[in-house]
This record gives C-alpha cells, structure tokens and sequence, in this order.
C-alpha cells in the first residue's frame, strides 16, 4: 500500500496522471457509494479514477442520521432482503472493516400499550436479532432486551412517566458519515487509485453511441483570473454514482435514463447532551416513520423527517415548519421539553429514492439499481448508506463485465479501511499513549474514534509544533492539529470543508462555528498558501453561509427557506 494522503499536491498529480493515461474505471460523484466504488475496482487490480464536483460527502453522505443499521421499520414493510443485506454490512463494518468509526448505540423503544404491543415489537426486534446472527455477522453487539416502566425510566430518567408502560432496548450502530467517506477514499488512493474533489464534470465524452471519458474543470486551479484548468479523462468504464444528480448528470449525455431518482428531505437537530437526560438513545414512532434520538459525542442528534424535495440540491434547506414538526414529536415524550433555544445546530440532506408507484417518498424503495444506458456509461443509484459497498460491489460487476480483459472478484469484504488496522492495540494502550503525548485520556480516546491507527500522523503535528496540541478556541473537542491535518491529510480545501465535514464544528456549536473560523483559517493558509486576503475571503464566505442558514430555518415553508438559503454565495461557483 501505498500513503493515503490528499493533500494538496497529490490532488493536482491526481488530476495530471487520470489525463495521461485511459483508466479502467472512473469514478463520477465523490459520496459514499462512489468513493466504495473506487475501492471497490482499484482492489481487483483496475486503473481507478474518482473526481467530485464539491468535496468528498459534501451532499447526502454527510447528511444523513449517522446510523449503520438494518432498518427496523423495513422488517415492518416485509423487505427482508435488505434488511438482511444491511445487517451483514453492519457487522462487518463493526468487527472488520472500520471498528474505529463504526460504533455500538443502543436504543430505547417506549411501548405505549399493553399486550399485544410488546408480543408485536419484541418480536419484530427478536427477528432483527435473530436475522443479524444468522448473517455470520451478528456477534460484538448485545441481545435486545424487554423492560419495565421503572427499568425504562432508569435508562431514560429524560422521559415522561406516562409517556410509556414498558420499552424494550436493542442495538445498532452509528458513524460519523463524512469522516467515513474521506477516509474510503484515502484507503482507494492507499491501493493507487487517483482522486481529485473540486474537480467537476461538465461533459462526457463520446465515440459514437460510446462513452470513453468526462470532461472535467478544475475548480481550485486555473491558468488565470477566472480561467479553470480544464482536463479530458478517457476511460474504459464510467460510472455514475452521483446520488441525487443522477438524473442530472444522465442528461448530459442526451440519454432518456432507465429510472429516475426522486428526492427526500429529511432534517436533524443537534442539542446539547445535558437536555436530555438519558444513557440511551430513543426510536419512536411517529405519523409518518420513525423518530431517532441518538448520542453523539456531546451532544444528541434528533431525527429524521421524510418529505418530497424538488429545489436547490446542493444546499437543501430546513424550515421552521420542519424544527417545529420534530421538536413537537420528541416533546410528546419527553418530561422537560426541548425548546428552540435549545437547538445547536440543524442540517439537512437529502435521500436519492428510486421513483415509483407511490406518491409518498416515505414509501419508495431503498433498494438500489444498476443499469448500463448507453455502452461505457454504469448507473448505480438509490440505496441506503449501510450498504453502499454492495452497491459499489454491483456497480462495479456491471462495469468489468464490458471490459474485455478477465477480472478478480470483489474482495471489499476482507479490505479493512485506514486507520483499523492496529486500532484495538492502540485502544488497549491509549492511557499509555496518552502519557507519552501528554494529553488527556479522553483526548486520546477522541482521536482514536477519529483517526484509529493514522493517529500517530496527528500527533507527529504536535511533535512538530507542540502549538498544534491546543484545543481549538470555542470549539475545544478539537485541537488545532486537526485543522492542519484535514489539509495535508484528507483533501480539504476551503474553511467550509473542515468546520462542516472533516470536524462537526458547525453543527456542534451555538454559534455553527463562526468563532472558531478565523483561527481555523489562519491554520488552514500555511497548507493552503493563503494569503490574508484569502483568509478573509473564506471566513466572510462561511459566515454568509451560516447567516443564510439561520434565515432559512425561520421561514415558514420550503420554497420561502429555499431562497433564503441560496443567499449566500457558494466558496467555489460551480
């Protein structure tokens, strides 16, 4: 293997090296099915190219509820299959793949009914269990359990004692989403493949009815004033793998896709870890889905809602309607109530669902598809998050099936990802670690949940400038050294990059990381090559953004916070 740095000049060596020479296979879309897709073929010995049009996970892939799971509510709906499917990924992603990102959360089920309510749930979530086990995959997590109201209240004191008569508590697991992505596609670039974010396709090119390449503009580095370096990428195989832009991206090539992706909204509240008193985190059913209460850190997400999407893409929008809607939902249960005051931070993404019979977008499948429309071009689309590496798996079957040359099988199964190899010894030795750092245990227990074993990376920073070992100001679960590392390291290349994917600041503060955005900045210009001019640019830009988020979130319905939200300008104009 090779390093699996995305710095800056690796970047621009990437983009050089896809022009050169034919690739096997690229890569259109830079989200977690695609940087899986990358993984996926440059590991069976393919050429491998990924590009991006913003950063890594910058739409759905670091949006989403931050759960690996099977999906309890898809036993309800009879879709064993993919409940199946998503609870081996689960365990692999848990046991081998990425222990160090991929976490056990327990939840809490209120029942609100007797009889016949605990006999129907106990036995969906026994199934769930049961199902998990029989993958192979199922052991490392605790069996569910049935509780009493008081057992209920001890786990949750958060509660209302009239909102519940028993509950029962199982397990799942969750992840940073964003972080998961950076690091697949550092681990495709370890095992050679290129990858350049910020590099957006405007074209495909064509030989006949074939598609042998894209066209695409560097969007960071140009040849002047507002003139973008422009590259042709030949390659044998294609492959689409841009989400929610899938019908987008298809109609640049004049082509009628095979099926069409509709998109969902669903927003997530962010409130502080003391609001809600609980060593748990809660499902609850509502009207429409299921509501989450999971920890995070700090900190408890709450969510999802799931409505019909028809605007701004890239920057979907959460209206006031839509906090109200969840802060309404989880209140029911709760003793104290959640106030708006409360609410740190608030994000909201987007779900590429296949279309279908149903009007509602809670109904339509999660199941994914893979067509070939036209010679040279692969569409993979729809899914869910946890199986994104069946999907890249699929993807890229399809894609070598046109290559005239025989190829290995998918062996993503066995590839752990950077960072787990030596996790659990490193685990074992963090307060060791942590004396000979000089940091905190739970410093190191952070970093470990973070980075795994390419921990000692960040810490030769601080090696290098013990500086670099200080909490960052008003955003001190981080250390400065973070910052410094998301540019030399993992691929980002504006203030947005970092406070809102390669750290959570944006959503974690009161303030979404407008104080931290200056020193941030400021240690982001000696990577970057910032001049101050540079430097304010970036912090205005981030603050307009955080300006017309605010805004959004007051107006009254999705198109009103669609066009407060598109008041901000984007850093890089695509």
């Amino acid at each position: 293997m090779r390093t699996a740095t995305l710095g800056p000049a690796e970047r621009t060596r990437a983009l050089t090296r896809m022009a050169d020479k034919e690739l096997d296979v690229l890569v259109v879309g830079g989200g977690v099915v695609g940087a899986g897709t990358a993984l996926d073929a440059v590991t069976r010995g393919l050429s491998t190219g990924i590009v991006e049009a913003r950063d890594w996970a910058a739409g759905t892939s670091s949006r989403s509820s931050k759960l690996i799971h099977g999906g309890l509510r898809y036993l309800e709906m009879l879709d064993f299959g993919l409940v199946r499917e998503a609870l081996k990924e689960r365990g692999l992603l848990l046991q081998r793949l990425a222990p160090h990102l991929v976490r056990p959360v327990p939840f809490l089920y209120p029942l609100r009914g007797r009889g016949w309510e605990r006999w129907y749930a106990g036995s969906g979530v026994a199934l769930y269990d049961a199902m998990a086990l029989a993958t192979g995959h199922g052991h490392g997590l605790p069996r569910h359990r049935h509780l009493s109201r008081r057992g209920a209240l001890r786990a949750a004191p958060a509660l209302k004692k009239d909102a519940l008569v028993g509950a029962l508590q199982y397990y799942d697991a969750f992840n940073d989403d964003a972080r998961y992505v950076s690091t697949l596609v550092r681990t495709a670039v370890s095992y050679g493949a290129h990858a350049a974010n910020r590099a957006r396709v405007t074209g495909f090119l064509r030989e006949g009815e074939r598609v042998v390449g894209v066209r695409v503009v560097d969007l960071e580095e140009g040849r002047g004033p507002g003139e973008f370096a422009t590259y042709e990428i030949r390659a044998k195989q294609v492959v689409n793998a841009t989400g929610v832009w899938t019908d987008d991206t298809q109609a640049m090539i004049a082509e009628r896709g095979q099926f069409h992706v509709r998109a969902s909204k669903g927003i997530h509240l962010v409130v502080p870890k003391d609001r809600i008193h609980s060593s748990t985190g809660l499902i609850l059913r509502t009207e429409k889905s299921v509501l989450f209460v999971i920890p995070w850190g700090r900190h408890w997400i709450i969510g999802t809602t799931d409505t019909p999407w028809d605007l701004d893409k890239a920057h979907p929008a959460a209206s006031s309607a839509d906090i109200d809607y969840l802060l309404e939902r989880v209140n029911e249960v709760l003793a104290v109530p959640l106030t708006r005051d409360d609410v740190e931070g608030v994000y909201a993404g987007l779900r590429p669902l296949l279309a279908g019979e149903s009007e509602a977008t809670s109904k339509l499948s999660r199941e994914h598809t893979v067509a070939h429309p036209v010679p040279g071009l692969v569409v993979v689309a729809g899914g869910k998050y946890t199986t994104y590496r069946v999907m890249a798996k699929d993807a890229v079957d399809a894609a070598v099936h046109a290559l005239d040359t025989r190829v290995a099988e998918c062996c993503t199964e066995e590839i752990p990802l950077v960072g787990a190899e030596g996790y659990h010894a490193l685990w074992n030795a963090r307060a060791r670690l942590a004396d000979r750092v000089g940091l905190h245990v739970a410093r190191v227990e952070h970093l470990l949940h973070r980075y795994g074993s390419l921990v000692d990376e960040v810490l030769r920073l601080i090696e290098d400038d013990p500086a670099l070992g200080e909490p960052l100001p008003c955003a001190d679960d981080y250390l400065k050294a973070e910052i410094v590392y998301a540019c030399t390291h993992e691929g980002a290349r504006h203030l947005e990059d970092v406070l809102t994917r390669r750290t959570r600041i944006s959503i974690e503060t009161f303030d979404r990381g407008t104080r931290s955005a200056r020193e941030c900045a400021r240690l982001m210009a000696g990577v970057l090559g910032w001049d101050r001019e540079q430097v304010d640019l970036e912090v205005e830009h981030y603050e307009k953004r955080v300006e017309a988020e605010r805004e959004s979130q007051l107006q009254p319905d999705d198109r009103t916070a669609d066009a407060a939200r598109l008041g901000a300008p984007d850093t890089v104009p695509l």
